[in-house]
């Protein structure tokens, strides 16, 4: 078949290239004018990925398949862009996400390794004594190289045969004969449509706004003290800093700075690109919700504050929408991007076999 794949992030791109593999001729178009965009979900330097999950989600369980796909896809880039680090969660009160992800890795019968506050704070030195409960850790984690991937994606469609247009937006659909439009005014027709376009699905679906909603985040890179770098080069992934944060933080890796990044940062917004441009004072308003249990916190520099835009479901489950010749995917919410190549196989394969009912079931991690 001839299939158009719109929005060049992770489920895009691993979506292309599932479609190639499987002997689709394949077009990618993206809006930005690079892949990786700066300006989509996935176009920052890296993303963490972990098992950690609350049980009754059933994400944790799709962990194994991901870390399958990935595994695929570092074989056809010839390079793999898994930093293994593991994940250390922090607990500051009972019952607080660090908590229900110990009891999801737990009940799974994942790796887990517990921690009191004075043994944490003394093999992870930037940990403020007497601020937590407790620590745990667990190698099954670590930190994915976004722009790496996307730019690696990218040579391989063209070196297989891609067709690939960078900055042409979509401006409309017709899902009843796959034409696609672009805002040139060239339009391009395919016998299937998969729409991956994140935050900007709206735009060209605005009737799934009763399903997804868009939110504009922000997270903050860092400088850490100089006598805490080297504790900081070696340390796992923070998955959970704990309490009602709901914070998370990257060691440097990849070559990339380290980061900051909380779930309260965010900002409900009915347009993708609204005030995408930091504000004075966001990368230390997201450091300071750090402190508990970052020791020290004021002495963390902040040297760049990235924006990013995402679509939620009120339950932050993935959706599959099919419309006429069109699916549309949205696998953007925040936890979205570790299961990127895993997202792309699956679609591909709804398109080859025509069972999107089983994929709507898959991405909503419900059972077969």
């Amino acid at each position: 078949m001839n299939i158009i794949v719109v929005g060049a992030g992770i489920a895009g791109l691993s979506t292309a290239w599932s479609l190639v593999k499987a002997g689709h001729s394949v077009t990618l178009v993206e809006q930005g004018a690079t892949i990786p965009s700066p300006l989509a979900a996935s176009g920052d330097h890296h993303r963490i990925i972990r098992r950690a999950y609350r049980t009754s989600t059933g994400y944790g369980a799709l962990i194994t398949e991901a870390n399958d796909a990935w595994s695929e896809m570092w074989g056809d880039l010839g390079e793999s862009h898994l930093d293994p680090r593991g994940f250390l969660c922090v607990s500051r009160e009972p019952g607080d996400e660090a908590e229900e992800y110990r009891e999801g890795m737990e009940a799974g019968g994942w790796p887990i390794e517990m921690f009191d506050p004075d043994a944490a704070a003394k093999r992870w030195i930037f940990l403020e004594p007497g601020t937590f409960r407790y620590a745990c850790f667990s190698p099954d984690g670590g930190a994915l190289h976004c722009r790496k991937i996307a730019a690696g994606l990218a040579d391989w469609l063209r070196a297989h045969g891609a067709n690939i247009y960078t900055g042409s937006k979509v401006v409309a659909i017709d899902a009843d004969s796959g034409r696609v439009a672009l805002e040139t005014g060239e339009t391009l027709l395919g016998d299937r449509v998969v729409v991956a376009a994140g935050a900007w699905v709206l735009k060209l679906f605005p009737e799934l706004a009763g399903e997804l909603k868009t939110f504009r985040t922000a997270v903050a890179y860092v400088e850490p003290p100089a006598d805490l770098r080297a504790a900081w080069e070696a340390a796992p992934i923070i998955l959970d800093v704990g309490g009602t944060t709901d914070g998370w933080a990257i060691p440097p890796s990849g070559g990339a700075g380290m980061k900051f990044g909380s779930g309260l940062h965010k900002v409900p917004t009915s347009d993708a690109n609204w005030n995408r441009e930091p504000v004075e004072g966001e990368g230390e308003a997201i450091r300071n919700l750090f402190s508990p249990p970052i020791a020290r916190i004021a002495e963390y520099r902040v040297t760049e504050v990235m924006t990013c835009a995402y679509t939620f479901t009120a339950d932050e489950r993935f959706l599959a929408h099919e419309k006429g010749r069109v699916l549309i995917v949205s696998a953007c919410s925040g936890h979205g991007y570790k299961f990127g190549a895993s997202v792309g196989r699956r679609v591909a394969k709804a398109i080859g076999d025509g069972d999107v009912a089983v994929l709507k079931r898959w991405l909503r991690a419900e059972p077969a």
